[in-house]
Formats: C-alpha cells, sequence, structure tokens
C-alpha cells in the first residue's frame, strides 16, 4: 500500500489513513508492505512500479483530490496497464452519496500486470467506505488476475 503526502512524508503528520488501510488489509489476511512517498509524480509512479512488480493488490491513500499537489491520479495513470472503471465509479458513487466532497474525487482504478491497483481517499473515512466497496469483489477480482478458476454468484 502506498501513502501520497508531503506532511506524512516529512513526519509532520501521522498516516491516518494509512494506518486504518493497513488494519483493514491485515483484517482480511493480506500480507502488507507500506510506503509512504511526497506528492511527487515521478517518485508515486516509481513506488507504484515496484509494488506492482512483486504484489497482487496495490492500493494508495492520498492525492486524488484537485489541489496542484493531488498527482496520485496520474502516476497511477502512467503504471496501468488497463483501466477499471467500475472499481473507481463505485468508490465515488458511494462518497458521493454521503458528502458532496466525494464529487471532487479523482482516484482511478485499474490492472498493471497481475496487479489491481485503487487509488483510495487520503481521509480515514474515505479509505474506510472506499474499502467497504471494495472488499466484496476483491478476492474475485485476484483470483481473475491469478489467471485461477472463478466461481459466480449472485447476491
Amino acid at each position: 500500500m502506498l501513502t501520497a503526502s508531503d506532511r506524512v512524508s516529512r513526519g509532520e503528520a501521522e498516516d491516518t489513513s494509512g494506518n486504518l488501510l493497513e488494519e483493514l488489509l491485515r483484517g482480511e489476511g493480506f500480507e502488507v508492505e507500506r510506503r509512504v512517498v511526497p506528492d511527487e509524480q515521478d517518485q508515486i509512479a516509481a513506488a507504484l512500479r515496484d509494488l506492482v512488480s512483486r504484489s497482487q493488490l496495490v492500493l494508495t491513500t492520498g492525492g486524488t483530490g484537485l489541489t496542484p499537489r493531488d498527482v496520485t491520479p496520474e502516476a497511477t495513470r502512467e503504471v496501468l496497464d488497463r483501466d477499471a472503471p467500475g472499481i473507481a465509479q463505485a468508490i465515488r458513487a458511494d462518497s458521493i452519496a454521503k458528502t458532496p466532497h466525494g464529487l471532487l474525487s479523482r482516484g482511478l482504478a485499474g490492472v498493471a500486470g497481475a496487479t489491481l491497483v485503487v487509488n483510495l481517499p487520503g481521509s480515514p473515512g474515505g479509505v474506510r467506505d472506499g474499502f467497504a466497496v471494495l472488499q466484496p469483489a476483491l478476492a474475485h477480482a485476484l483470483k481473475l488476475l491469478a489467471n485461477e478458476r472463478t466461481e459466480h454468484k449472485q447476491t
């Protein structure tokens, strides 16, 4: 997982959204490697490439808004081979239903090689809610990317 934040990377702020995301992922049985990088597109893209090279899943927190320093989607775009727009749309729709600020999110989701990459907002609430949207389809998505046999169940 990757947190993009200048203040966190300089030790000026606690990575509360990253802490929560790590807790949620560990609760689902994932091993977690954390990276905190400055809000610099090239550094974010380099960290994403490295994580993608040895992970099935890379989730990011932060850098998805409208400020000039919010460049996580641009860095992610450099790394993705294919988009998974339904994931980003579902996360945004859930967020918009809770706050009008959800309209401002520019997070992406997609596939790089056989790795699922998803941008989550930088707030703990955005991480919690975004992960809750992603979680029901996550195991199935990872099996598909690993070319494993899956069963299609409707709920």
